[in-house]
């Protein structure tokens, strides 16, 4: 046991690793979900095309397979990303196609007569968005962007694959050092299901404060 301890330290670097791809992947995630969403019900087909290439790509292709693209083949074409930035890169890309069709389905559940009455108010279509459609639908999306959020963090165990210190990458470096399985992928499992938890809290208390803000208007 306190040969395992003088690794404590270790894992709690890699925990760090991994918070930090955490916030920085789910950052460009969300930001790429609103992009990717609205692009896809926007009226210009260009931009329909483009988001919806966007989505479908990065839907269809493997996340090891864009990790490497990131990290490995880029620099073949004169832009070298860090470990870091490589993961964050693939890891935002990817959830972010996945939640733009949440963003997509969500503005679409909000009900015809709030676009009517943007229509009546003389609302352009972005004060529209803004002001009446999105404060209902982010409502709708905030679970799934919970679950987006955790599997996420679950899949950035993949940044391991380029010699990132995340925490299964560090989790492995105990393992060959001390011969030990079991201890560090039960911490690491720990530590991957707080984090999991924290994420999961935050989304729900969001959820609840936005919802009261909306009682009056869902009704």
């Amino acid at each position: 046991m306190s040969q395992w301890l003088g690794y404590i330290p270790l894992m709690l670097e890699g925990a760090l690793v991994t918070i930090e791809l955490t916030v920085l992947g789910s950052a460009l995630a969300l930001v790429m979900a609103f992009l990717g969403g609205l692009g896809r019900l926007s009226p210009n087909l260009a931009v329909r095309a483009l988001a919806t290439a966007y989505i479908e790509f990065f839907r269809g292709t493997s996340i090891f397979v864009q990790l490497f693209w990131a990290y490995f083949v880029l620099p073949l074409f004169g832009l070298t990303l860090t470990p870091l930035q490589a993961g964050v890169a693939a890891l935002g890309l990817n959830v972010g196609a996945y939640a733009a069709e949440v963003v997509r389905g969500a503005v679409k559940s909000v009900g015809r007569e709030q676009h009517e009455a943007c229509v009546a108010l003389n609302l352009t279509r972005w004060q529209c968005l803004r002001h009446i459609i999105l404060p209902q639908a982010f409502v709708v999306m905030l679970p799934t962007f919970g679950n987006n959020a955790i599997e996420l963090l679950k899949g950035s165990a993949v940044v391991s694959l380029i010699s990132l210190g995340d925490l299964t990458f560090q989790a492995q470096v105990v393992r060959s050092q001390t011969g030990s399985t079991m201890v560090p992928f039960v911490t690491s499992l720990i530590i991957y299901f707080a984090i999991a938890s924290v994420i999961s809290a935050g989304v729900r208390g969001l959820e609840r404060r936005l919802t009261r803000g909306l009682d009056g208007v869902r009704a």
